[in-house]
């Protein structure tokens, strides 16, 4: 029987990669994007896990890859905009990550997608570098709260995606940009047995950036 795989976010780049990754393997996979679900509201997503249940479709493994950016120095951010930011990129991993930890069977995964900027830099995107590295707690914090249950919370923390919109820059884009396939690559690793001695881990996914 095939694995199911959650991946919530599947609309992005990144998302639509992980989607056709796990797929390629075999996952029967549920894709959420903002259309489908509103993630930033836990009440829609507990409903979302209680509708699975009752179809006998809990998933194994979970990919969290919901984000936004917006620019901003502390100084120059907007309330309204900070909001937003934590919402969007961590309060949406925080949520599904939550309903995960309720109904996720041992040997499942979550993944949970931070950013470079959680880690070293984030000058001038203050808000959108606070949110990140909530992600990156969340992960280490569930990751220690799962481990009786045998389930294993992992974050990847990418920086620039090679993205059609990326692309469109000037000068063409970043030329160290690494392609969404590839970190897709990592996030299926993450979801699977090959990966089950790695727990609490924020896995740099910025090539030479």
């Amino acid at each position: 029987m095939a694995d199911i795989s959650l991946v919530c976010g599947s609309s992005g780049a990144l998302g639509a990669a992980v989607v056709e990754a796990l797929s390629a393997r075999g996952d029967t996979v549920v894709a959420l994007d903002h259309a489908r679900l509103d993630l930033t509201d836990p009440d829609a997503v507990e409903a979302l896990w209680e509708e699975l249940a009752g179809k006998g479709e809990l998933p194994r493994w979970v990919v969290n890859t919901v984000g936004g950016f917006r620019g901003a120095t502390l100084a120059e951010s907007e309330a309204d905009d900070v909001r937003a930011l934590l919402s969007l990129n961590l309060e949406t991993a925080l949520w599904s990550s939550r309903a995960a930890a309720r109904r996720l069977g041992a040997g499942g995964a979550i993944v949970n997608v931070s950013a470079r900027a959680a880690r070293t830099g984030g000058g001038g995107s203050a808000a959108y570098a606070v949110a990140k590295a909530g992600v990156v707690r969340l992960t280490e914090v569930l990751a220690l709260e799962l481990a009786d249950q045998r389930i294993r919370v992992n974050a990847v923390l990418p920086s620039l995606i090679d993205t059609p919109q990326s692309r469109a820059l000037p000068g063409g884009g970043p030329a160290n940009a690494v392609p969404p396939e590839q970190i897709a690559s990592v996030i299926a690793f993450l979801c699977s047995d090959a990966a089950a001695a790695v727990t609490g881990a924020a896995i740099p996914v910025y090539g030479w950036a």
